[in-house]
């Protein structure tokens, strides 16, 4: 069975919530605007969010393999 779509997609989402999370890290320790138009704590918390679970669901893919 081949397993190159499971592989990618997994790749894709670990590497995708770990860059978000340290965007988001760099931003915050800079004092830069981690989304214009949006309350800092409200931006730094739904990205740290979504980049954990972005981070999660890519190793919970790769783990299956």
């Amino acid at each position: 069975m081949e397993r190159g779509p499971e592989v990618f997609a997994g790749v894709a989402f670990a590497l995708f919530g770990a860059v978000l999370l340290v965007w988001t890290g760099v931003c915050a320790r800079t004092g830069a605007p981690v989304a214009d138009g949006v309350a800092r704590p409200v931006a730094t918390g739904t990205a740290l969010l979504a980049g954990v679970v972005f981070l999660v669901t890519g190793c919970a893919l790769l783990a299956e393999l």
